[in-house]
């Protein structure tokens, strides 16, 4: 058998177009295969790794995984704010260790606005409970101080110093607050979670900018300057939620049962894990569904190997035919074909890995600015690899047809001429 080998390769070489074209079929089909497989995967440890040490997420009752979504990863709106009392009896509750209030609802082009306390640079962990870093400047002290995400200023070009404006809702459309404006005294350091695409201020900031907005507006012929908003009071009247650390997990249900009972307002405690895997369960279908159409793919492409290789075997019964004649048996040719066929499918695997990981290194700071995906450039996990055994298992029997077709070949119909 090895000796047929060279004639095997030079066949292939002198096909090497036809074969090159299934070559790179099969190489999109394994692209989109693991890329979807990768992207899932990443899209788990990025909302995994969002958010860790938080114990509760408690907000006003609505659907547990929005409120998780809107406070957690800035997905969608909440329904509905909790009362700053409520937080504050939440924070002297004796089974609390620390709380960190969150107000969400304004944006900076498109980016949005955080209103929280000191706490949060504090308590707030993300990944492995790692605690955010600045990777320049400090913490909001002064009323119109505002931290931000990495993202946020290596998008925008921003730096220490700096005077922005914040807007009123997520639309760039609506109207700002251009009369109060904000000075950057803090970048935080880069974490892969919705901490970059975020501008951080102080809960007081956030109520100082809507003294003089009423419905969403500003109040028509009133308007309080900024050196004067100090002279109010400044206390939220209400937030969109509060994270909560307990002295002990073991009381997490119990807290969290105190919280479905509180009759000050109607309120909800969401575990982080409970929530994100019931967002797992809702995404398994689409997840599953998106798997099987790149399995399709996988098929139609193979399909056509095997197309190609039968139809080249009208062209090759007299190369065929005169390697039976030098002493190659039918099983010979059976072999070189289904080699032929697992060649193909070995390259074109092994171009699709490659091809994916360029277009990780390419798009993944794209995909991470614009929608806060973090693709990570890395080996190919147990999972993929698996998928990979698959494919080369699927195209290399898939080759095993032509091959029998070349093995039925006789001697006498290879060397008769066509009529």
């Amino acid at each position: 058998m090895s000796h047929l080998l060279p004639l095997a390769l030079k066949s292939a070489w002198n096909r090497r177009y036809t074969l090159g074209l299934t070559l790179i079929a099969i190489a999109l089909s394994v692209t989109l295969l693991l890329g979807i497989e990768r992207v899932r995967q990443d899209a788990r440890d990025s909302f995994a790794q969002a958010v860790s040490g938080t114990d509760l997420v408690v907000g006003a009752r609505s659907s547990p995984l929005q409120l998780l979504l809107y406070a957690v990863f800035r997905i969608g709106e909440a329904s509905n704010n909790m009362g700053w009392d409520s937080a504050q009896t939440l924070a002297a509750h004796p089974a609390v260790a620390w709380t960190i209030p969150l107000s969400l609802g304004d944006s900076h082009r498109g980016f949005p606005v955080l209103g929280t306390t000191p706490a949060y640079f504090e308590h707030f962990r993300y990944g492995d409970k790692q605690l955010l870093r600045l990777a320049q400047g400090k913490p909001f002290v002064g009323l119109f101080d505002v931290v931000l995400g990495a993202e946020v200023a290596a998008s925008l070009g921003y730096k220490l110093g700096d005077r922005i404006t914040l807007t009123h809702g997520m639309q760039e459309s609506m109207a700002e607050h251009g009369d109060k404006p904000f000075s950057v005294v803090g970048i935080l350091a880069r974490t892969g979670t919705p901490v970059d695409r975020t501008l951080h201020i102080g809960l007081e900031a956030m109520e100082a900018i809507h003294l003089d907005w009423q419905g969403g507006a500003p109040i028509p012929g009133f308007a309080i300057p900024p050196e004067l908003v100090k002279k109010f009071n400044l206390s939220p009247k209400s937030v969109t939620a509060v994270l909560i650390g307990l002295n002990t997990r073991a009381g997490v249900f119990a807290m969290q049962r105190y919280v479905a009972g509180y009759r000050a307002e109607p309120l909800m405690a969401v575990l982080p894990g409970v929530a994100l895997s019931q967002l797992w369960e809702l995404m398994a279908v689409a997840e599953r569904a998106l798997l099987a159409i790149s399995a399709l793919v996988v098929v139609v492409s193979f399909a056509g190997l095997v197309a190609v290789v039968l139809a080249g075997l009208g062209e090759r019964r007299r190369e065929l035919a005169i390697l039976r004649a030098n002493g190659a048996r039918p099983r010979d040719l059976f072999a070189l074909l289904a080699f032929e066929g697992g060649a193909v499918t070995l390259a074109g695997a092994a171009v699709g890995t490659l091809l994916l990981t360029a277009l990780t290194a390419l798009l993944g700071p794209w995909l991470q600015a614009q929608y806060g995906l973090g693709l990570k450039l890395a080996p190919p996990s147990w999972q993929e690899l698996e998928m990979l055994g698959w494919v080369i298992l699927a195209g290399t029997l898939a080759s095993l047809l032509p091959g029998h077709r070349a093995y039925r070949l006789s001697l006498a119909d290879g060397l008769t001429p066509r009529v």
